[in-house]
C-alpha cells in the first residue's frame, strides 16, 4: 500500500511563477488595469496559498496576496515554495485600505463576477469611487483550463489513489453492506492511500436509488440483483480526480444487462471522440448516438462531462449546449449514463487528458460490468 506521507513528495513541479504574466496578458481583453481575485481556487492557482481566507490584487506592475493574521506564517512559506512572485500583505481589520493601496491609480478595476458577493461589490464601489468597476468572467479560469505537466501529474496521482481504493474495498460488496457503509469504507481507503480528501461527496447508489444520477448514500442494504453506481474521486495537492464505475450484484435482468451494454459502448465512443480540435458537442454526440440507437435517449438526462482541476467542475462543459473546442492539455470527464426506475442506473466515467491525437485516460479501474458474488 502506498505511504500517505509520500503521496506528493515526487510530483512534477508546477509553473506557478509563469501564471501571473499570462494573467496580465489578458487585461486588455478583459478591459481592466487591475484585477481583484476573490474565487479561492483562483487565488490558490495564482499563488500556491491553500488558506481559506484571502484575495489577490494584480495590477500591471504589482501583485499581492491580502490575507489575515491566521496565515501570517503560512502564506509567505507557501508562496515561496510555489515560486510565486507575489507579495504577501497581512491585516486582520483593514484589508480595504491595503487593497486600495495596491490598486493605486488603476482606472479600471476588475471584480470576479462569479465569486463577488453583492455587499462586497457595494463596498468596492465606495472604496473606488470615481473609478470604473468592471465585472469580469473567466479571466483566471481561461488560464486554468489548460493544465501544465505538474497539474496533470497531481490529477494522475489522485486517479491512481482512487483506483487503488476501489480495488481494496470492492470485495466488501460480497458482505452486502449498506450504501453508507460502503461509501465510508471507500472514503477511508482514499485517505489511507495518500489523498488529502475526496473530490466531492462519494455517490453509492444501489437498486432503484441508482436511477437518481446524484443520489447520496443511504442506509439501504445493497442486495442481489442490484446495479450499484459508484461515483467518487480523490484530491492530491488540491487537484481532483473523478471516476464512476457500475457494479452488478448477482444476476442481472435482461433490461439491466442491456443498460450496461449500452452505456459501456457509449462511453467508449465518447472517449474515442476526444482529441484536440474536437468540440464538446462532438464528444457529447458520440455518446448520445449510441444511446439513441438503444432507444434510451430520454434516459440520458445530464451532460456528457466537464472539466476537472482544482475544482471538480470547471470549464469546459462537455455537452450539446457547449461550443467549447478541446485543446491539448485540457482535462475533462466522459460520463454517459442511463437511468430507468425501478431497474436502477448505469454510469461509466473516466477523467482524460486531451492530446493532439486523442486522449490519455487517467482513471484505470476496469470498466467491464463484473458481477460480484
Amino acid at each position: 500500500m502506498p505511504d500517505a506521507s509520500n503521496a506528493t513528495s515526487d510530483l512534477v513541479p508546477m509553473d506557478v511563477a509563469g501564471r501571473l504574466g499570462r494573467l496580465r496578458e489578458r487585461f486588455d481583453v478583459a478591459g481592466v488595469d487591475a484585477l481583484i481575485v476573490t474565487a479561492i481556487s483562483n487565488v490558490r492557482y495564482l499563488t500556491g496559498f491553500t488558506g481559506s481566507a484571502g484575495l489577490v490584487v494584480v495590477t500591471t506592475d504589482r501583485a499581492a496576496l491580502v490575507t489575515d493574521g491566521r496565515y501570517a506564517g503560512q502564506a509567505p512559506s507557501q508562496l515561496a515554495a510555489a515560486g510565486s512572485d507575489i507579495d504577501v500583505e497581512v491585516s486582520s481589520d483593514a484589508q480595504d485600505g491595503l487593497v486600495s493601496q495596491i490598486v493605486g491609480g488603476s482606472a479600471r478595476v476588475g471584480l470576479e463576477a462569479d465569486s463577488i458577493v453583492w455587499s462586497a461589490q457595494q463596498r468596492y464601489e465606495r472604496l473606488f469611487d470615481g473609478r470604473q468597476l468592471v465585472a469580469t468572467r473567466g479571466v483566471v479560469e481561461s488560464l486554468r483550463i489548460r493544465k501544465d505537466a505538474g497539474e496533470v501529474d497531481r490529477m494522475a496521482r489522485a486517479a491512481a489513489i482512487a483506483d487503488a481504493a476501489l480495488a481494496e474495498v470492492r470485495a466488501m460488496l460480497l458482505d452486502r453492506p449498506s450504501e453508507a457503509e460502503f461509501a465510508l469504507a471507500l472514503d477511508t481507503a482514499i485517505r489511507r492511500h495518500g489523498a488529502s480528501g475526496n473530490s466531492f461527496e462519494t455517490i453509492v447508489a444501489s437498486g432503484p436509488n441508482g436511477a437518481l444520477p446524484h443520489a447520496r448514500p443511504t442506509e439501504r442494504t445493497i442486495a442481489d440483483g442490484d446495479l450499484v453506481v459508484l461515483d467518487f474521486g480523490a484530491v492530491v495537492d488540491g487537484y481532483c480526480s473523478d471516476m464512476t464505475r457500475t457494479v452488478a450484484i448477482g444476476d442481472l435482468s435482461d433490461t439491466q444487462a442491456r443498460m450496461a451494454e449500452c452505456v459501456t459502448a457509449a462511453q467508449r465512443a465518447g472517449v474515442a471522440a476526444v482529441r484536440s480540435g474536437a468540440t464538446s458537442r462532438d464528444v457529447d454526440r458520440a455518446c448520445r448516438d449510441v444511446i439513441d440507437d438503444y432507444g434510451w435517449s430520454e434516459r440520458f438526462t445530464h451532460g456528457t462531462g466537464h472539466g476537472v482541476g482544482l475544482d471538480i467542475h470547471e470549464a469546459p462543459r462537455v455537452s450539446s449546449a457547449s461550443d467549447a473546442t478541446l485543446e491539448a492539455g485540457f482535462v475533462v470527464t466522459v460520463e454517459p449514463g442511463v437511468y430507468i426506475d425501478p431497474h436502477g442506473g448505469v454510469r461509466v466515467e473516466d477523467t482524460v487528458v486531451v492530446t493532439d491525437t486523442g486522449c490519455t485516460v487517467l482513471t484505470k479501474s476496469p470498466k467491464s460490468l463484473s458481477v460480484v458474488g
